[in-house]
């Protein structure tokens, strides 16, 4: 076993293998670098457009790329999506794939992002996480993105911040009053304190930035909560890709399937065991699906009867609106808040039927007692929420102040 070296000569010894060119560390000593130079790819060509939107790096749930398509809809945009990729991921689809090695070590790689990322009229800093890799950490601030946005801003590139969820939403003020069933209220969960301390940073950073004309978007509704100053850009989903004639609840027993990307904040141990009871006693047919590629995902639901998204955040994102794009009764405990934000967008009611872990049984007894009744109605009715709210169009008239687009042709580009 090598032994470890002590913190500080390790940093030195990291120092000194930077200021050495790639080429060389590569033909000397390879093994001194985490990817090799055919891990490097290239960057696709700058849009030939008026605007050129890039976006990157987190591309969750594949919404970089959606964002990116969206904002193409709007006249004389092109965009390019990057997503800063670990092995093993879910296979969303990006523009531009960069290695997760190369997007920390390679100083290369990462002066040349910056270059590109310059010829951009418009750029959209995803999830707080830095474009440039490490280029722009300092010992003080180890997170670039905020130098990285500052920068871009003083070039005159237009630049805003999105965030995601985890990288903004301040643990304490969830627990405080967001659900009952907040995840951030377990004492033995000690990523808390590491999410804390970072969200109360970002919060901090992104007022800064406002103040210099940086404005910041959301992904989900319920983020207003942390950034009221945000402005909610839509998660887009493909509805064809989800679409299907089979109507569901047609099965004696029906099949119920959940797939917690991330079981913690998806509350799946608060409602687990209920599921795992009436499976047993033979009302539902309940699958957790874990491990699979987006690709699969589409099969999945439409083959199933009921969908469960989560029972902890109060919130809802890309898997509820897949499941209702595929017609699927979705239950889910969603805010009120966020409920009445996507109806003040959407001029509709979210078709998910509400669900906590302490009445999970009784809305199952009710959907199976009146399966044409609340469930039912609740199903058809996803797919034309979807496609007013969550098919692109309408985060392309959020994003089309941010390019410079006027109202009227983004309205136009929409339908």
């Amino acid at each position: 076993m090598t032994p470890k070296l002590p913190a500080p000569v390790s940093r030195l010894a990291g120092a000194v293998v930077r200021r050495v060119p790639e080429p060389v560390l590569h033909r000397l000593a390879p093994s001194l670098l985490p990817f090799s130079p055919q891990d490097v790819p290239p960057t696709p060509p700058v849009p030939a457009t008026p605007v050129r939107l890039y976006l990157g790096p987190a591309n969750y749930a594949g919404q970089g790329y959606a964002w990116a398509r969206a904002a193409e809809r709007l006249p004389g945009v092109g965009a390019v999506s990057m997503t800063a990729q670990r092995p093993g991921g879910f296979g969303f689809a990006t523009d531009y794939p960069v290695p997760i090695a190369v997007y920390g070590s390679s100083r290369r790689w990462q002066r040349r992002q910056k270059a590109y990322v310059e010829k951009f009229t418009h750029v959209v800093v995803e999830a707080q996480r830095a474009l440039f890799g490490t280029l722009m950490a300092t010992a003080r601030q180890r997170n670039g993105a905020y130098a990285e946005a500052r920068a871009l801003a003083a070039r005159g590139t237009r630049v805003a911040m999105l965030c995601h969820g985890s990288d903004i939403r301040v643990p304490s003020r969830h627990l405080a009053g967001a659900t009952p069933w907040s995840p951030f209220g377990d004492p033995d969960w000690e990523l808390v304190g590491h999410l804390e301390r970072q969200t109360r940073d970002a919060e901090a950073a992104l007022v800064e930035l406002r103040a210099a004309g940086i404005p910041t978007f959301v992904s989900t509704a319920d983020l207003l909560l942390d950034q009221p100053e945000a402005t909610w850009l839509p998660v887009v989903v493909d509805p064809e890709a989800w679409r299907t004639d089979a109507p569901p609840l047609e099965r004696t027993v029906p099949l119920v399937v959940h797939a917690p990307s991330a079981s913690r904040l998806k509350g799946t141990e608060l409602v687990e065991p209920v599921l795992q009871e009436l499976d047993r006693r033979g009302w539902i047919t309940y699958r957790r699906l874990e491990g699979l590629t987006s690709a699969q995902m589409p099969a999945l639901y439409r083959d199933a009867d009921v969908v469960l998204d989560q029972f902890a955040l109060g919130s809802y994102g890309v898997a509820a609106c897949e499941a209702m794009a595929a017609g699927r009764v979705v239950v889910s405990h969603v805010t009120q808040q966020s409920r009445d934000a996507a109806r003040a967008v959407s001029g509709l009611d979210l078709p998910i039927l509400e669900g906590t872990p302490d009445n999970l049984a009784e809305v199952f007894t009710a959907l199976l007692d009146d399966r044409a009744g609340a469930g039912g109605r609740a199903a058809r009715l996803g797919p034309e929420f979807v496609r007013v709210l969550h098919d692109g169009a309408a985060s392309a008239r959020v994003l089309a102040p941010f390019l410079g687009v006027e109202p009227d042709e983004a309205d136009a580009a929409a339908h």
